[in-house]
């Protein structure tokens, strides 16, 4: 944290401009070294001058440098970021001469730590800032925005300060109970506070779980028996002849993968081998697969031919997607009505092939996830696996609280866990931290951010 870091905080390659971001102690000292424009180094912050980047005498490039001092920057160090024209060779050159000159070169993530570590950012906006980087929707984005500018955080803040009130309550009550001006906290009011902090984990839960799907796609599975058309259902989606078609049965024998975005909703397709009976050994594994994989599916897409009945193999894949989330797509509805639909749930009818009603599928998905009632300006929404699984431990820890309620625990012991979960909490947030997991989190993190 004592040295001075640099790094290219834009994607290389050709483009207008380049930007090179330095960070620390001697930042604003080490640019003034090799910055042409001698008044930088005693001007005001956050003001922006023009120069040349110089290296023994010699102009490297034309740049503007922007000067931010501590403590109003990102990572409330010194900061300075200098616009280079933009080019593999150029922006090298300039990042070579800083180097050179007293900055090392930053690990990836390693502005967004320092944030972090000075205070600047905790966990939970850190995570929104890679879920920015990585939105591929607009609603993955204001979800990201949401996290980056905090709200998640208040809401934990707030859920550690109502559990504060009641471990320092407790505290006077057990240590202290000559005090008559303190509440008196009774394992009653325990379970009420408990109740209603249940109440709103759940709902953060339930609401990163739909965010999740938005931010990184539902996991989709075309499902069916040969022929019926989950191939051309593949191509028709993403617009291009991916999967193999043709009239013979048993084309598709592994998997065919696509990733596409209808209407901001991502689909991490699957199109998998056709099931049927077969005494063909790679047809028969292929269809082992296909079952495996709609069974961790989040949706499955069970194509159906509208121009057949309805087969014994349609039958037992119908029944064996009880319980799951599917849609039912009936595919070649441009043809004679042979299927007897009356009884299949969560229908739509297209053809594939003459691309009709394809649209239709997204709209059954959004219904089916209840994504037109998300709003994603109010959700209480925590990215990664990390703070999600925390936060299952934390309902874990709430129910064993309630647990020692029914058995008539006394306070002393159900303050023990009382303040496990207010720990937890903190963890979300990075009050508490292993620095393993901090060296973890932000390595996934571009260099340069």
């Amino acid at each position: 944290m004592n040295d001075t870091i640099a790094a290219i905080a834009t994607a290389q390659g050709v483009g207008a401009i380049s930007i090179i971001r330095v960070s620390g102690e001697e930042a604003i000292n080490i640019v003034s070294n090799v910055f042409s424009n001698k008044n930088f180094k005693d001007a005001d912050s956050h003001t922006i001058h023009y120069g040349f980047i110089m290296e023994n005498g010699e102009k490297i490039d034309e740049v503007l440098v922007s000067k931010m001092c501590a403590p109003k920057t990102f990572t409330r160090e010194d900061v300075v970021e200098i616009n280079t024209h933009g080019g593999i060779s150029t922006t090298n050159k300039v990042l070579e001469v800083l180097l050179s000159n007293g900055c090392r070169l930053a690990e990836p993530g390693e502005f967004s730590k320092r944030a972090f570590l000075n205070g600047r950012i905790d966990l939970t906006e850190a995570e929104g800032i890679i879920d920015l980087i990585n939105a591929k929707t607009e609603k993955a984005h204001k979800m990201a925005i949401n996290q980056v500018g905090g709200k998640a955080s208040l809401l934990i803040k707030d859920l550690r300060n109502d559990l504060s009130q009641i471990l320092a309550n407790i505290e006077v009550n057990l240590n202290y109970p000559e005090y008559d001006d303190i509440e008196d906290i009774t394992v009653s009011k325990i379970k009420d506070s408990m109740k209603n902090l249940d109440l709103k984990i759940n709902k953060i839960i339930s609401e990163s779980k739909n965010g999740e799907l938005l931010k990184s796609g539902i996991n989709t599975v075309i499902l069916g028996r040969p022929n019926v058309g989950k191939s051309s259902l593949l191509n028709n989606l993403i617009g291009e002849e991916k999967a193999i078609v043709t009239e013979i049965q048993g084309t598709t024998r592994d998997s065919v993968e696509a990733t596409l975005i209808v209407d901001n909703i991502i689909l991490n397709l699957i199109d998998t081998a056709g099931v049927r009976k077969t005494d063909d050994i790679v047809e028969s594994i292929g269809v082992e697969k296909s079952l495996k994989l709609a069974e961790s599916a989040d949706l499955v897409l069970l194509v159906l031919d509208y121009n057949q009945k309805l087969t014994d193999d349609d039958k037992q894949l119908i029944e064996s997607l009880k319980g799951k989330n599917y849609i039912t797509i009936i595919n070649k509805c441009d043809l004679e009505k042979k299927i007897d639909d009356e009884l299949l749930l969560n229908k739509v009818y297209v053809s594939a092939a003459e691309s009709i009603n394809m649209e239709g599928i997204a709209l059954k998905i959004k219904e089916l996830f209840n994504l037109e009632k998300l709003e994603t300006d109010d959700m209480n929404y925590l990215g990664g696996a990390r703070s999600l699984s925390i936060l299952n431990q934390v309902g874990d820890s709430v129910k064993e609280v309630n647990k020692g309620i029914e058995l008539g625990f006394s306070l002393d012991m159900i303050e023990i866990d009382l303040k496990k979960i207010w720990s937890l909490l903190g963890e979300i947030i990075g009050e508490s931290y292993e620095e393993e997991l901090i060296d973890e989190l932000f390595s996934r993190f571009c260099v340069g951010k």
